[in-house]
């Protein structure tokens, strides 16, 4: 049993590599369970294609990404956007190769303005930042809060949403509150790979039953997610594309409608300005 289109059914945060995962047959598999509309987020770019060190290596990465969205949309019922950014992990790439906290941050603030050309232009919608997800230096976690903040910047410039990936917790307060201070409203800030409770910015909550229920009893604005990577090598992971819309189907018969039209109508609307109703 698939979910049924009364509603449109998204997933926040997805990644596509053509050339060496599943591509297209992913986004397929998506659609037969009843998916509707994709956010694809670019992939590292040392996973497509180096070391990001240069303006040509974070455009090579993106021309990908942006490619993967088009043919995604040909076969959804709705369509796909492409979000673009700076995978936080990059700065520990770079100063792997010897370059100093400063350096890398400017690398990485560098490449931020190559995605929002993408944003401000078309065809992207939204950008992509955050800070590591493991423990860091002083020096490392500086450099990375200031990619974080050049990213909010860019969102208020470029009137776009902003994806973060982070460390886990609940308390994000303080990094809204960056947001704000660079005219970035706090709600167009999402913590992708969210907990279904969350302070500050808005929750993409990762397609779990248990962290589900939690968003749906908060009536929160959150977003839905599997964040699937792609990897050949790790296939299914995180959580496989068809998830999404199982979910959304044990939500419906969890009696759960309203949060389901919070988490693909309502906060779609809120956070990016899409309305996906429109573009079934």
């Amino acid at each position: 049993m698939t979910a049924e289109l009364d509603t449109p059914i998204l997933d926040n945060h997805l990644h596509l590599d053509p050339d060496h995962g599943r591509g297209i047959d992913a986004v397929e598999d998506f659609a037969r369970a009843g998916g509707t509309h994709l956010l694809v987020v670019n992939k590292p770019s040392w996973m497509l294609e180096d070391v990001g060190d240069d303006e040509a290596v974070f455009r090579a990465v993106f021309e990908t990404t942006i490619d993967a969205v088009e043919r995604a949309s040909e076969v959804l019922p709705g369509r796909a956007w492409p979000v673009l950014g700076v995978h936080p992990a990059l700065i520990s790439k770079l100063t792997g190769r010897g370059y100093t906290p400063p350096e890398a941050r400017d690398i990485m603030q560098a490449g931020l303005d190559v995605a929002a050309e993408y944003v401000a232009d078309g065809p992207a919608l939204a950008l992509k930042s955050g800070r590591p997800h493991y423990d860091v230096g002083d020096p490392i976690w500086e450099a990375s809060n200031d990619v974080m903040k050049h990213a909010f910047e860019l969102g208020a410039e470029t009137g776009s949403a902003v994806q973060l990936h982070t460390e886990s917790g609940q308390d994000f307060t303080e990094v809204a509150e960056w947001a704000e201070e660079r005219g970035l409203p706090a709600k167009r800030v999402v913590k992708h790979y969210s907990e279904g409770r969350l302070d500050g910015p808005t929750a993409s909550v990762l397609a779990d039953r248990d962290e589900l229920e939690i968003a749906a009893e908060e009536a929160e604005p959150f977003l839905m997610e599997t964040d699937f990577i792609d990897d050949p090598d790790r296939p299914g992971a995180v959580l496989g594309p068809k998830t999404v819309p199982r979910r959304v189907e044990w939500m419906r018969e969890e009696g759960y409608d309203d949060a389901i039209r919070t988490a693909h109508v309502e906060t779609p609307a809120a956070v990016y300005g899409i309305d996906l109703e429109a573009t079934l």
